[in-house]
């Protein structure tokens, strides 16, 4: 038991906002500590884990592309693109994205889409404008511009935790079926999970999709708010 202090260890690091990747280290390291290993082994624990999940420092690579992208223009076109498509809202837009972001991660790509791959160079950025163009033009004051790119990354959210529940070779289908057929000695097919999960995607896609669509009158209220109470500040300075 003594060994789950180092549990302790993170909870403390993350309630007083220290960084993750420090927190984490110290705990494994305690942990290592208290389970009587040497130093070496602690070293050597390390090292196995990061050989077997290697692949979640593929942002490494990504992130540069992605800002590399961004510096050469990628959000500009992402925005005259989105300037000439007149009938699509943020709310129509983000309902779309949705439907896209479940159908892929359906099918098991779920690294496509991110925050980081696709939410902030190109998501965000074409909500962004599909509300500007709603607003004559005019730059969007920084509470909606916030709001929008928060539905954006909910979007990405959503769309990804109930898409991918329905690709039989996930890991979290994976791991309650291991988990199932090894504590109560049956037999539970990972497909049967992912179907079952798709009724529950269904439903979260039009209960999401339905806010998205109200979105844009929560939009154009608080846009139609903002112009009057510049409005009312202007005439106020020309009164003095």
């Amino acid at each position: 038991m003594v060994v789950l202090l180092g549990v302790l260890v993170v909870i403390l690091g993350f309630a007083t906002r220290r960084n993750p990747l420090l927190v984490v280290g110290v705990a494994g390291i305690a942990t290592g500590l208290l389970g009587e290993l040497s130093p070496v082994e602690i070293l050597r624990a390390f090292g196995d884990g990061f050989a077997s999940s290697r692949s979640v420092t593929i942002f490494a690579i990504t992130l540069p592309v992605i800002g590399l992208l961004e510096r050469n223009g990628l959000q500009q076109q992402a925005r005259t693109l989105i300037g000439k498509l007149g009938k699509l809202t943020t709310g129509r837009f983000l309902a779309l994205y949705l439907a896209l972001r479940q159908l892929t991660a359906a099918f098991g790509l779920q690294s496509i889409g991110g925050p980081a791959q696709s939410v902030r160079p190109m998501i965000a950025p074409m909500a962004e404008a599909a509300a500007e163009r709603r607003n004559g033009g005019r730059p969007l004051p920084e509470r909606v511009r916030e709001k929008v790119r928060s539905h954006s990354s909910a979007t990405d959210t959503v769309g990804l935790f109930f898409g991918e529940d329905c690709f039989l070779a996930i890991g979290s289908i994976l791991l309650i079926t291991g988990f199932v057929n090894s504590t109560y000695d049956t037999h539970l097919e990972p497909l049967s999970l992912a179907l079952w999960a798709v009724p529950t995607a269904v439903c979260a896609f039009l209960i999401h999709g339905a806010r998205l669509l109200r979105l844009d009158g929560t939009l154009d209220r608080e846009l139609a708010a903002s112009t009057a109470d510049s409005a009312t500040e202007a005439a106020q300075e020309s009164a003095k």
